[in-house]
């Protein structure tokens, strides 16, 4: 039995979490703790790449899903899902083959890849809310192709975001839903009654809600207002600063509250580079500045999101104002809420943990060691 000294997040004080078999055995307090932080592990239910590792570049293989899984382990993320994003259906088959390859070759990346998030295709195919996926690889919903993802993957695609103003939406999200799949609203033009009948059909998520829309709305009626509002909706957010500024995000969630709150990365593969200037295949000319903003070179554009979730735990802290332990709900116990339970810190619970260190204004938790199912897996 192994234990893990740590100081919790929500009380300053020191506690001794044993495990065994995997599986957390005991909580107790400490007055030996560590000087570090100890949580559970955290969650992302969006991530495309990192590190020049990328989902989306076309011949995904299982070592690229390996060293993904590895990167990962050392900014503190212990489950996560492969996002592919609007492709050519040839192209999703590959990749979600390879990750069920991955899967069944590779014991780090069962244990840490709870399943898929397919982002599209059917999405808005107008510019703004499409974003940077590709308007040639827009399609309506096809509850055949949806099943045809399944077969080639042995039904790991757990999460799919849509536009639901596309014709036979419903009848889609109905599919998805019956079948336990998370359908999740984003990228999108719809009308707020489009968005309510999604929900009516089954959607319980929004994507990156303030993201993936066009620059310019109507102040009201319009569909954040509607995904705000409507409390069958659990929201997720990029709170890496860029993606919204500290007024909108603290404002959503406090309409969403800490209930129907998620943090995501929407990491893509320029994430954690060097500053400069690169050549996408999805983006075209990018640039990474000094303080890691990816934006289209020369505009104020973004270009994707470039900061791991332990970036986003303390970023949102800071723009919210709310304590660290209820930013790394966010990032943990809600998302986890979503796959099987899982970011949970309590008795009984799979022994997912992070130990790691953070300060009042720091904008990161620095994680130290990870634990995935009872193993220590990374270590600094």
């Amino acid at each position: 039995m192994e234990t893990v000294l740590g100081i919790d997040p929500r009380t300053g004080k020191g506690m001794a979490i044993e495990i065994a078999e995997g599986i957390i055995a005991a909580i107790r307090p400490t007055e030996n703790a560590a000087a570090s932080y100890v949580s559970a592990g955290l969650i992302d239910l969006q991530i495309n790449g990192f590190r020049g590792l990328d989902l989306n570049a076309g011949e995904l293989s299982a070592d690229t899903l390996l060293s993904l899984c590895e990167e990962l382990l050392s900014v503190g993320v212990t489950t996560w899902l492969p996002t592919i994003i609007t492709a050519s259906e040839t192209s999703i088959l590959q990749a979600l083959g390879a990750i069920a390859k991955g899967r069944a070759g590779h014991r780090m990346i069962a244990e840490m890849v709870a399943g898929v998030h397919v982002e599209g295709p059917s999405i808005s195919d107008r510019d703004g809310p499409r974003g940077a996926h590709p308007l040639a690889h827009v399609r309506a919903p096809s509850i055949a192709e949806f099943e045809r993802w399944q077969k080639a993957c042995g039904d790991l695609v757990r999460m799919v975001t849509l536009a639901p103003e596309h014709v036979g939406s419903l009848d889609y999200i109905r599919a998805l839903a019956a079948q336990g799949v998370l359908v999740a609203l984003g990228h999108t033009a719809a009308t707020p009654e489009e968005i309510h009948a999604a929900a009516d059909a089954g959607a319980s998520l929004s994507t990156h809600l303030g993201n993936g829309a066009a620059a310019m709305l109507p102040r009201h009626p319009n569909f954040i207002w509607a995904q705000l509002a409507d409390d069958r909706l659990t929201a997720s957010f990029i709170a890496d600063g860029w993606h919204l500024p500290a007024d909108a995000f603290k404002a959503m969630l406090r309409a969403k509250n800490m209930e129907r709150a998620v943090l995501v990365s929407d990491m893509v593969a320029l994430a954690g580079m060097p500053p400069g200037l690169y050549e996408e295949a999805i983006g075209g000319h990018v640039e990474v500045s000094q303080e890691g903003r990816i934006s289209v070179a020369g505009t104020p554009y973004l270009a994707g999101a470039s900061l791991p979730l332990s970036a986003n735990v303390a970023i949102a802290a800071e723009m919210a104002g709310i304590s660290l332990a209820d930013a790394l709900r966010l990032a943990t116990q809600n998302p986890g809420r979503f796959l099987g339970g899982r970011g949970r810190l309590e008795v009984g619970a799979r022994a997912d943990l992070i130990r790691f260190d953070w300060s009042q204004g720091a904008r990161e938790i620095a994680v130290r060691e990870t634990w995935v199912h009872g193993e220590k897996v990374f270590s600094r």
